[in-house]
């Protein structure tokens, strides 16, 4: 099942540090502010500083907006996101530090609660089709700069600049794989852990 999820049901709640706010565009069922098994959303970065602790959470984090952003995490490793579109992936439980490069930055977040979900986190700048299996769980798209289109079976939808499609694979459509179609968007695909 294919569902458009548009701007107008995302949610603004604070961050767990208390330091700004985050824009929610979804989470799992039941999911609260700390505990959840799977999150997607969207941040506005304006100063330099440690990100809020997700202890027990894998973090992946796209530069969908700004000159960019250099993580470090635990003195240790460094993730340079300079172009639209780059990923860190890296342990919520890390003491992350960012520093902005040239003014503030928006970035798209996918937390996933270790030993429960994992994420596959693919970014495409350029115009193309993507297929994934037909055995893929859930799968999101996020569309930065135009439409982007979601087949699977039979069903064909459009999915607006700024809008999150969810696919959800059921029995009638698990045999069908799913394609996308579109450019400067970012595709999600979340597995149970079993």
């Amino acid at each position: 099942m294919i569902t458009v999820i548009s701007p107008d049901y995302f949610k603004t709640i604070p961050w767990k540090n208390g330091l700004g706010s985050t824009t929610e565009l979804a989470i799992s069922s039941g999911g609260k502010l700390d505990d959840f098994a799977w999150r997607l959303s969207i941040a506005t970065v304006d100063n330099n500083g440690v990100f809020s602790d997700f202890s027990g959470y894998q973090r992946d984090l796209v530069l969908i907006a700004g000159k960019g952003i250099t993580l470090e995490h635990d003195g240790k490793s460094t993730d340079n996101l300079t172009k639209l579109l780059d990923v860190a992936h890296f342990d919520g439980g890390s003491k992350t530090v960012g520093t902005l490069s040239h003014g503030s930055i928006k970035d798209f977040n996918i937390m996933t609660k270790q030993g429960h979900y994992s994420a596959k986190v693919n970014t495409y700048t350029n115009k193309q089709v993507v297929t994934m299996p037909a055995q893929s769980e859930l799968v999101f798209v996020y569309s930065l700069s135009s439409y982007c289109q979601v087949s699977q079976a039979s069903l064909t939808t459009s999915v607006p600049t700024g809008s999150l499609a969810r696919i959800d694979n059921d029995e009638h459509l698990s045999k069908h794989d799913i394609s996308i179609s579109g450019e400067n968007m970012i595709v999600i695909e979340l597995t149970k852990v079993t």
